[in-house]
């Protein structure tokens, strides 16, 4: 176990097929973690493990691994591009100190980047940018770097120059050091380092200048020195860019082209000198689960009690593999925990260090480590483990919900039990993937995040869990909202056997913004004063009323619902009439305030040759899509657009159609929304 301040915990994050696993590749290479490099379209990598990884050539599931860097242990955890499963993304970056994010020198800026870089703003994770594919036809740094400045709104600090690009790309201008660094792509040489070529002096210079300034903006003791006009030296600056990545005020720059071995070692030496360890943060914040007014704090020590956050579930072999970020505290096998959400006690069996899918076994875990534990019981993601003698509870990872939904079914009645128990396992793994059962028609529908997510889940059912399974097409699933106020009563009076059962209760629904949720409150009179049960009993029964909407019986939202009566009779019983009362109210007063169905609406980048355009806005057009701007990039144009998810099904055979092959598209979930 390294000492704490030499531990970093990072995580690869990038768009779909700008080269995370193979910039993870090259780092685990010229650690020493493994001796062979595997490449993505060889399907031999170490990180993309799972056979559908491999066959596809993305990566799936977020996949952990640890390697040594200059007396330092670094924790890493590579991420997946595909939309379909930014959790997996969402939950890395909640517990991870820094992150590496990977650019494709050639399209820049893309959809998930963007998507991952927010995630990222939201947990306040201090970053690097590493411009990937220098050597590519197009590749244009400066672009990238005033991408970065414009559509992320970040500080970039190039701290290198890239000498030459496409295939005249050699290596970097360490702006640091002022050193040039060449590369000649053999896997087995390492960078040589030389004087800045004489043709590069110059714009080498200016580059230095422009990022001493970069750094001065956020930094006092730099801008004192710069405006005097004092030479800045080498340390200075590095411990300034220190500062200022740490404090997430400016992202330091680096270039490269990972598939032919350039850039790496310079890449891994700005994560231990940039990027935090556990010490440079602050101490993880949670409250008292008996008493959540009351803040608690736990400073990354060993000594310190244990908080640690399970932030992913995965499943070997039918048994429970619980992967945890340890804040405080040291963990050991056979220690008893406690399930700060649930109040459970825990024993934990095993620990282990991960590489990917290997595991080995540990006597203990200290604070700033990723570690996996077998024996979780009853751990979910987002669960806080905890000493029982010193609870804390810390921040839950949101989840998201599922917009496609497929009817599955066993192929005979003896399949049944055991495709149960493993959607049931695969639910555990997964928060964006649900199961329910449709009362209506005893079907069991699987919901997930898009097309790849479902096709995903049914490959697995089928390989590791040899279930036998028919699934139906893929369907939208819908929401329902209101678009204006209404108001309505209801009444229930029942009489079973000696007891009388009676309530009354008036209700007002109204619109909210949209992705604004639904408020539920009660304005009932206190005079005469109402037993807070009775309330409680409307307010629970309009709760449940809001799950099926009069339209398509779809959950309903962006709504005000609000109780303003509730009459009782004295010898009956007031909760059960009251709350039946209430959930009969809401769904009149739903029928009166024009309901409307919402459907997923996806936010869609089209990016295709110029030729192409016009076929490619007639086809959106078609499938009911709103162009909302065309742009260019990299010589080519791209389309923004926003489109119903319904219209979407089978459009990347059609764009490939249409396109020669030439054009390429992402989506993302954009709202739910009523689309004319």
């Amino acid at each position: 176990m390294a000492k704490i301040e030499r531990v970093r915990n990072i995580g690869i994050v990038a768009h779909i097929d700008a080269g995370k696993t193979t910039v993870t590749e090259r780092m685990l290479f010229y650690s020493g973690k493994i001796h062979k490099i595997g490449e993505v379209h060889e399907g031999d990598t170490q990180m993309d493990w799972m056979p559908q990884e491999r066959e596809r050539g993305i990566t799936i599931t977020a996949a952990t691994t640890i390697f040594p860097w200059r007396s330092h242990e670094v924790h890493l955890i590579d991420t997946p591009g595909h939309v379909d499963f930014t959790i997996e993304v969402e939950r890395s970056l909640r517990v991870l100190d820094g992150a590496v994010v990977v650019f494709s020198a050639v399209d820049g800026v893309e959809p998930q980047s963007e998507a991952v870089w927010h995630q990222a703003d939201k947990f306040h994770v201090p970053r690097l940018a590493f411009i990937n594919k220098m050597d590519r036809v197009g590749a244009d740094f400066s672009a990238v770097v005033n991408e970065i400045r414009q559509r992320l709104g970040a500080k970039p600090a190039p701290i290198q120059m890239p000498i030459g690009a496409e295939d005249r790309h050699q290596g970097v201008v360490d702006l640091v050091r002022m050193r040039a660094l060449f590369f000649t792509g053999d896997e087995a040489e390492p960078p040589r380092e030389d004087e800045i070529p004489q043709g590069l002096r110059e714009e080498a210079r200016l580059a230095r200048e422009h990022l001493v300034e970069t750094i001065a903006d956020v930094d006092d003791a730099i801008a004192e020195k710069f405006l005097e006009g004092s030479e800045i030296g080498e340390s200075e600056l590095r411990a300034a860019l220190r500062r200022g990545c740490v404090a997430v005020k400016l992202v330091p720059v680096l270039a490269g082209a990972a598939l032919r071995n350039k850039g790496i070692q310079p890449l891994i030496d700005a994560v231990v000198d940039y990027l935090p360890s556990p010490l440079d943060l602050p101490a993880v914040e949670g409250v008292n689960p008996k008493d959540p007014e009351k803040k608690l704090t736990r400073a990354p020590d060993d000594k310190a009690p244990l908080s640690a956050l399970a932030f992913k579930i995965a499943m070997d072999e039918g048994r429970k593999v619980v992967y945890l970020r340890i804040f405080s505290g040291v963990l050991r096998p056979g220690d008893d925990i406690l399930n700060a959400r649930t109040g459970h006690a825990e024993k934990v069996a095993r620990l282990f260090q991960v590489h990917a899918e290997k595991r080995e076994r540990i006597e203990k875990a200290g604070a700033g480590m990723i570690v996996a534990a077998m024996g979780l019981k009853h751990a979910t993601t987002g669960d806080t483990v905890c000493l029982p003698s010193a609870p804390i509870l810390l921040e839950r990872i949101e989840s998201y919900e599922p917009v496609i939904a497929s009817a599955i079914e066993p192929e005979s009645v003896s399949e049944k039990e055991r495709l149960d128990f493993a959607l049931a396992k695969m639910v555990d793994e997964d928060p964006t993937f649900r199961v329910h059962e449709d009362p209506e028609t005893g079907q069991t529908i699987i919901r997930g995040m898009g097309e790849l997510h479902l096709d995903i889940v049914v490959d697995r059912l089928r390989r590791e869990y040899g279930v036998k399974a028919r699934v139906g097409k893929p369907q939208v699933v819908f929401r329902e909202t209101l678009c204006r106020a209404a108001e309505a009563s209801g009444r229930f009076e029942r009489k079973l056997e000696e007891e009388s059962i009676f309530g009354h209760v008036h209700v007002r629904v109204a619109p909210r913004p949209r992705k604004s949720g639904n408020v539920f409150q009660s304005k009932v009179p206190e005079f005469p004063p109402l037993p807070p049960a009775i309330v409680a009993a409307a307010l629970s029964g309009v709760r449940e009323a809001a799950g099926s909407g009069p339209v398509g019986g779809y959950p309903i939202e962006d709504i005000d619902v609000t109780v303003l009566a509730v009459e009782v009779r004295e010898g009956a019983s007031p909760e059960i009439g009251t709350k039946i009362a209430a959930s009969d109210a809401f769904r009149r007063a739903c029928a009166e305030a024009d309901p409307r169905l919402l459907e997923p609406i996806m936010s869609v980048e089209v990016v295709v040759p110029e030729e192409f355009l016009g076929a490619a806005i007639g086809d959106l057009n078609q499938r009911r899509g709103r162009i909302e701007d065309v742009g260019a990039r990299g010589g080519k144009r791209v389309i923004q657009a926003r489109v119903p998810l319904q219209r979407m099904f089978g459009y990347s055979t059609d764009l490939r159609s249409l396109s020669q092959g030439r054009a390429t598209f992402s989506m993302q979930f954009a709202q739910f929304d009523s689309w004319g």
